[in-house]
């Protein structure tokens, strides 16, 4: 839970205002999968013992929009033709109420609960009885488990102009949920907005920054508001004002999206959604509100610093960063072994545990793969192709950054390293988040290399340490340029489903060998156990072994079967091989085990074992095990995955074994990079034109050669 959040575990009683924009549609018809999320989190909070109370808004738009077709089935042609007279707000409530109540009442019966219709206006609330009585109505219906669900009266409303005027005791729903927060003395106020929250100025421009804290002595004059609601009154700025009045006055209160199906129970857990609003904000130091813009920009500026120096300047941070690392081993395997020993006491997975460890020389390994980069022709400027235009008009294609990764990765510090160096040598800002499990890790190795990088070391690789930072550097899609996840397949599709940002790498790491009829049963054996007990928590360990129907039962797959056995592996079988051999069945050919275990199935022929792993394999790394070379020439030609082996172990997939030097991940992607991603997947080109004066002018005096010159 975040700790501006931490007041969320004594809620008991909850108000949530639902503005017309979340009710309505764009062309002003009813919003049914909005509503049905809404009741649906309304339900859970209901039978998890909390108190719920709405305040609705819509009314008028859905009466306007059933009235407007009841006028156009009565109007003739001529009528048409004539200038069409605003409909009365008045009449539009008076009809849309209770459609819009019908419709509650229909969502929340289907969910087993009852709700209730609460009609005021402005006029009730100047009477104290009144105000008692509600009290009294309220507290009865909520001992019920029944959803009091209040509107504005506009039918009824005394108000001169109902939709501009803000005078009275409320003048909008938003106040009106505002005043009902103090009148029944709720502990938590939910508006529900259709944007996330208040940003720092109009949502839709790139330089607003959704404000997770509201606090009034600083951010009171720095907002800029953009169009007031499409549908409602006030909009944004009517929110913001009930919102103060009513945290300022005890209730806290949070503005949020009512566009996501899970926004409610997310407040409700104490989760860092939407902008807080409390009478305390002022007292807590907030000092992450604007570091993950800054960080970006920071990145992105030290970047264009780092693309000035020269290839030597560059080449030598990278051997500082070598040496340093080497220097350093005993302090990093410290704190590394602290967070082995954590993890461990925390019961993490052997899996994770094993990812987490760097074993002994493996400093001295990322050591000397920097090197190995250092020693690399210098990537960044290169001319990749030159052509004459025209006449003394040259244009160059030439390589260049990326710009600013955002790395997100689990439980593997030696990957911070890997990326960090290849950042350097790319030319490119970077972004990290490590898993909290390698946070001294990460934490000491962040350190370490930042200190060998001169002047802008910790600006060109920032160390994200908070996760709620995550989803604010996800949206800045103007200045970070691309997202690497590495981890888990759940980590990898919340990123892809967050974010505007490009991003590159894999889900999944189904690996498969197909150990053909020709195989060499000796080599397959070698290359088999080596595939999935190297490093079986590694994406491109063997998770699948298919084997030709012609070797069911044969001396060769029983004693590898046997050998996998001795080295610990626990073996899952499809259909056929479960029955044939007395295994369990695999719970699913879909399934990564990242550990000594894996899938056996038996296939007609090759084209089986393709059409197996176009099914079910993850398009990472699959390998085929055949002495028939007309066999392995099919499987690698029609295998779509981003690499494809023939007698070779699966574990070579990787960067540094394809001599790339390190690699940021392995990408699944057909776009950009594809299999291990190194320097030559962080950057990207660019366009260079030199000539001497020429202009288009219609293309008249200009002849084209386009011809290709020597580089």
């Amino acid at each position: 839970m975040d700790p501006s959040r931490s007041f969320i575990k004594d809620v008991k009683r909850i108000i949530i205002k639902v503005g017309t924009a979340v009710v309505t549609r764009a062309d002003g018809r009813l919003a049914l999968g909005r509503l049905g999320a809404l009741c649906e989190q309304v339900k859970e909070l209901n039978y998890s013992g909390f108190e719920v109370i709405l305040v609705t808004s819509g009314a008028v738009g859905v009466g306007r929009q059933r009235l407007r077709f009841r006028k156009l089935v009565n109007s003739s042609f001529a009528d048409l033709q004539k200038p069409q007279v605003e409909l009365d707000g008045k009449a539009c409530a008076a009809v849309g109420q209770s459609g819009l109540m019908a419709l509650y009442d229909a969502l929340f019966s289907q969910l087993d609960v009852t709700s209730s219709q609460l009609l005021v206006t402005d006029s009730d609330f100047k009477d104290p009885n009144f105000r008692m009585q509600l009290c009294q109505t309220v507290k009865s219906l909520l001992a019920l488990k029944v959803i009091p669900v209040f509107n504005e009266n506009d039918a009824v409303s005394t108000r001169r102009a109902p939709y501009e005027d803000s005078s009275g005791i409320f003048w909008d729903n938003d106040s009106l949920a505002a005043l009902l927060a103090l009148e029944l003395k709720a502990d938590l106020l939910v508006l529900l907005s259709d944007v996330e929250g208040l940003y720092s100025g109009p949502p839709g421009e790139p330089h607003s920054k959704l404000i997770h804290t509201y606090v009034k002595e600083r951010h009171h004059g720095e907002i800029t508001f953009g169009d007031k609601s499409r549908v409602g009154r006030g909009g944004m700025t009517a929110k913001v004002k009930a919102a103060v009045y009513a945290a300022y006055a005890g209730t806290p209160v949070v503005i949020t999206s009512g566009f996501t199906t899970d926004s409610i129970i997310k407040v409700v857990q104490g989760e860092r959604v939407g902008t807080l609003f409390h009478q305390d904000a002022s007292k807590w130091a907030l000092p992450k509100e604007v570091s993950a813009r800054c960080m970006a920009v920071s990145a992105r500026e030290c970047s264009r610093r780092l693309q000035s120096l020269s290839s030597e300047e560059r080449k030598k941070i990278l051997l500082d960063i070598a040496n340093a690392l080497e220097a350093n081993e005993k302090l990093i395997r410290i704190e590394n072994e602290a967070d082995v020993s954590a993890a461990q006491q925390a019961g993490y997975e052997k899996s994770l545990i094993s990812r987490l460890t760097l074993k002994p020389g493996k400093i001295s390994c990322l050591a000397n793969s920097i090197r190995v980069l250092a020693d690399m022709e210098d990537p960044i400027c290169r001319v990749l192709k030159r052509t004459e235009l025209a006449d003394g008009l040259i244009l160059e294609k030439t390589s260049c950054p990326l710009g600013v990764l955002l790395i997100v990765f689990e439980s593997r510090p030696d990957a911070l390293v890997q990326i960090a160096s290849l950042a350097v040598r790319s030319g490119n800002g970077l972004l990290l988040k490590g898993g909290k499990e390698a946070m001294r890790s990460n934490a000491i190795l962040h350190k370490v290399i930042t200190g060998a990088i001169p002047d802008v070391g910790e600006k060109l690789i920032g160390l994200v340490t908070s996760r709620d930072e995550i989803p604010d550097l996800l949206k800045l899609d103007d200045v970070i340029d691309l997202v690497i996840p590495r981890g888990s397949n759940k980590l990898v599709t919340q990123i892809k489903e967050s974010t505007k940002i490009p991003v590159l790498g894999h889900a999944d790491g189904i690996c498969h060998v197909y150990i053909d009829k020709s195989a060499d049963i000796e080599m397959a054996k070698r290359i088999v156990l080596d595939a999935k007990t190297d490093y079986p928590a590694a994406c491109n360990a063997m998770e699948t072994l298919l084997v030709h129907k012609d070797l069911l039962k044969t001396e060769g797959l029983n004693n590898l079967l046997t050998e996998l056995k001795n080295e610990g592996v626990a073996l899952y079988g499809g259909s056929i091989v479960s029955l044939e051999y007395g295994i369990s069945e695999a719970p699913s050919f879909h399934h990564e085990y990242n550990s000594m275990a894996c899938t056996i199935e038996v296939v007609d022929d090759i084209h089986g074992a393709i059409d197996h792993i176009h099914q079910y394999g993850s398009a990472h790394t699959d390998c085929i095990v055949a002495e028939d070379l007309a066999a392995a020439e099919i499987f690698l030609h029609q295998v779509d995955s981003a690499a494809v082996f023939h007698n070779a172990s699966t574990r070579f997939c990787d960067g540094a074994r394809f001599g790339l030097g390190a690699e940021v991940g392995i990408s699944t992607s057909r776009i950009h990079a594809r299999g291990p991603v190194g320097v030559e997947g962080l950057l990207t080109t660019r366009w260079i034109l030199r000539g001497n004066g020429q202009v288009v002018d219609g293309d008249k005096g200009v002849v084209y050669t386009h011809r290709n010159l020597p580089l």
